[in-house]
């Protein structure tokens, strides 16, 4: 089977990490220690050989380890489908991130041309009931990791809307000052729209034919604002055209991709995954990353990396053995976090394990051959 698997990482200066270096094959990577002793920091730094500003949205300075302030860098040796390559990632103090790929610079989107990572963190726990702006972070990422130009169109389309927020801000009336920006947001918000309905019907697909102890999550995309053709641009020009007036009003625009939402619902009991129980809801967000890792796995080659952050905390011990049985069966490298060695006994010898803890103020991550 093709994989798509870290093989080793080195982490210099990274949040609570001075030092660390790991040696990794395509198993699954237990990680546990005590709350506080930095395994969410290490599965921080793999997120970041992915597009994007990893999975606590931080900023560089952010990342660099104090009081040293020196900076910070991340590398990591990918197999990829049957290609090796060198990642690397970091900044020094007060400068923005900077991205290597087999030695040579490289944008930050390369690296999901190189590889992919879906990953949960508890931070989207209430991902059904809070805000559609989390919703739709959870939406770009999905999409990112079959579309890695999708970030291209969203940078794109933020620029435009930016600038045409601060005409309306200044209540500027003249028409010709919004039409070349409306363009550039029509063209780029159509593509959004196309490449974000892409990835629903992947995340669909990939639960379709599942044997899985997790609910399938019926999916749909919907908008605050509705409007018909919102996946072409010349119906979104046309929208952003006839809302000026409004949007004046309201200081910002009003219509567009940035006002989409994810509309779940709980398949086999027909309820919208907002109503549902905790446990359900949960159960619901574990049973799309699945779905998301198994249809990359059909679109790249091989499953994406997967990322849990303390999923198994929030598990009974049946779901939790057959989380990680799905993972083992999709062949995915899967670096999880648990506070304790026993949260993963149902892995037994088909993981790796490292244990983290902190020493003299600096987290220390040991590899152990068992728990």
């Amino acid at each position: 089977m093709k994989q798509l698997a870290l093989t080793s990482l080195m982490l210099s200066h990274f949040r609570s990490h001075k030092l660390v270096e790991l040696e990794c094959d395509g198993r699954p990577i237990a990680i546990y220690g005590a709350n506080g002793a930095g395994k969410t920091n290490l599965i921080e730094a793999v997120s970041l050989l992915s597009p994007g500003r990893g999975l606590r949205r931080a900023g560089p300075d952010d990342l660099t380890r104090r009081p040293e302030a020196l900076g910070w860098k991340v590398k990591g040796v990918l197999q990829s489908l049957h290609q090796t390559h060198e990642l690397e990632t970091g900044a020094e103090a007060g400068q923005s991130r900077q991205v290597r790929i087999d030695d040579k610079a490289a944008a930050q989107i390369a690296l999901g041309r190189v590889g992919r990572m879906v990953w949960l963190v508890p931070s989207m726990d209430r991902l059904w009931i809070e805000g559609a702006d989390g919703r739709r972070r959870f939406l770009d990422r999905a999409t990112l990791s079959f579309l890695p130009h999708h970030a291209e169109a969203v940078l794109k389309y933020e620029k435009a809307m930016r600038e045409r927020n601060r005409l309306l801000k200044d209540m500027v009336r003249d028409a010709h000052w919004y039409v070349a920006l409306e363009a550039q947001m029509a063209e780029a918000g159509a593509e959004i729209t196309r490449n974000r309905q892409h990835a629903i019907s992947e995340l669909i697909a990939g639960q379709a034919d599942a044997e899985t102890a997790f609910p399938q999550a019926g999916l749909s995309l919907g908008n605050a604002n509705p409007f018909e053709g919102q996946d072409d641009s010349e119906a979104l020009k046309a929208a952003l055209a006839d809302g000026r007036s409004s949007d004046l009003g309201a200081g910002r625009t009003l219509v567009g991709p940035h006002r989409a939402d994810l509309e779940a619902v709980f398949t086999d009991k027909g309820v919208p995954a907002k109503d549902c129980s905790t446990g359900e809801q949960k159960a619901l967000l574990i049973s799309v990353i699945l779905a998301n890792a198994r249809a990359v796995g059909r679109d790249f080659g091989a499953p994406p990396i997967i990322l849990l952050d303390e999923v198994a905390a929030h598990l009974d011990a049946g779901r939790r053995a057959a989380l990680y049985d799905e993972i083992c069966a999709l062949g995915a490298q899967a670096w999880m976090t648990g506070t304790g060695p026993e949260l993963f006994a149902e892995l037994g010898d088909r993981a790796q394990y490292i244990e983290v803890s902190e020493v003299d103020g600096a987290s220390v991550a040991e590899q152990r051959s068992s728990l």
